[in-house]
């Protein structure tokens, strides 16, 4: 039980605490309910839900029926005072953002008076605020990414070819059997030649609004001007690659595990590959996650997720069961004697389910 605050000049900051408290719980639970019945993300609503529940124990940090008693909302002046925004929200994206914003200034508020009434409260909230800035970046971020990249479902993995024409001409046939994106993969190639292979992506998807994106490299991602950048578990951080490529482009991340997928979520990833799901004729792995994690990552998370690895025509109903609706293949399509029928022909098995 908290200490009870028997000072009358402390009936003031008591009802503003806890009118904060009020506010922070409310905005929390429109967010929650947006992560749960709008996203249908089981992770983004699981953090939500563990945030409202450490505010509701944070709570108790208060003597309760005090701060109660210091309640008086028929007198509160603040009701009477309207703002016209505060009847619009133009998106998803803002409605997320605005209640965010409500639980993050009610934290600050909650913070900052407890320190007048009690102060080791302060200690307990202030954590609090800054994981509601860690969430905000990750469902702001899931909100946005699944718009951009709504239609995406066939992602290309691509070397770099024994010329340029020649991955000119397999880069013609991927875009014109419907590739969504377009990954430059190739570590034999220099960093000079990578940069000119990514130019030659540059002048064939632009004008097919088909994405190409640099593996492993931010900076080449910039210099050769990508739409974005791929990162493995041993390459630079979210964070790191974002100061590098600026806050426009995408970044990919793969994953071998649910915490990984988790972590990416949180760190502000637009998309993840999840994988290998089978062992790959064109590049060796030491194991595969199968198609458990797939299911996993389907079931929990909805931050755009290709699934990878050994991936073709054959195994593609298998990973289509388990949720995941987007794939990324590599030699399964770049190796064919036609690699365009067989990226539409994939391409038209995604887009049914």
């Amino acid at each position: 039980m908290p200490p009870s605050i028997n000072d009358a000049e402390s009936a003031g900051p008591l009802r503003v605490i806890d009118a904060a408290l009020n506010r922070a719980a409310e905005g929390l639970r429109v967010v929650e309910d947006h992560a749960r019945m709008i996203l249908n993300d089981a992770y983004l609503s699981e953090q939500f839900k563990s945030l409202r529940h450490r505010l509701f124990a944070a709570a108790q940090t208060f003597h309760t029926a005090e701060r109660v008693a210091s309640r008086d909302t028929s007198h509160d002046v603040g009701t009477a005072i309207e703002v016209a925004t505060e009847q619009r929200r133009d998106s998803a994206a803002g409605l997320v953002q605005a209640n965010l914003s409500r639980v993050q200034q009610a934290l600050r508020t909650i913070e900052e008076y407890s320190k007048l009434v009690y102060p080791a409260a302060a200690k307990v909230i202030e954590p609090l605020r800054y994981e509601s800035y860690t969430l905000e970046k990750a469902i702001l971020t899931t909100i946005l990414s699944l718009a951009n990249l709504k239609d995406a479902r066939l992602y290309v993995l691509l070397d770099g070819r024994a010329s340029s024409d020649e991955f000119t001409a397999i880069a013609r046939q991927l875009i014109d059997g419907g590739a969504d994106l377009i990954q430059l993969r190739d570590k034999e190639l220099s960093a000079r030649e990578l940069i000119r292979r990514g130019r030659i992506l540059q002048e064939l998807c632009r004008p097919r609004n088909v994405r190409w994106i640099m593996n492993d490299r931010a900076d080449l991602a910039v210099a050769a001007g990508a739409d974005g950048v791929h990162l493995g578990q041993d390459d630079l951080t979210v964070f790191e690659a974002r100061q590098v490529v600026g806050p426009a482009k995408l970044i990919g991340v793969s994953t071998h595990s649910l915490d990984q997928a988790r972590a990416a979520v949180r760190n502000g990833a637009n998309y993840i590959g999840v994988g290998p799901i089978f062992f790959s004729r064109t590049k060796s792995f030491k194991e595969t996650v199968g198609l458990k994690l797939a299911e996993e990552v389907a079931r929990e998370i909805r931050l755009p997720a290709f699934a990878i690895g050994g991936i073709h025509e054959e195994n593609l109903p298998a990973v289509l069961a388990t949720g995941i609706k987007r794939v990324t293949i590599k030699g399964a399509i770049t190796d064919s004697p036609d690699a365009r029928q067989l990226a539409q022909n994939i391409k038209e098995r995604l887009l049914a389910e």
